[in-house]
């Protein structure tokens, strides 16, 4: 239950089987999330490579080998 007291939905994706679960359903050791949707849920993976490629870039920088 929520802070306001209504039962809210919470989405994971499953990185083992790639499918989003509706609650948690599965081991902790193959979830991402949670996330308030399920298009986020499914956008997962695409979302963590784009953090990471961000952080990347941003670590080229302060080493100075931004090229």
């Amino acid at each position: 239950m929520s802070s306001d007291g209504t039962d809210r939905v919470e989405y994971y994706f499953n990185t083992r089987t790639r499918m989003v679960e509706k609650g948690r359903q599965s081991s902790w050791e193959h979830l991402m999330g949670p996330y308030e949707t399920e298009q986020e849920a499914a956008r997962a993976l695409e979302k963590a490579q784009e953090r990471t490629e961000a952080w990347d870039e941003d670590d080229a920088r302060w080493r100075g080998d931004d090229g």
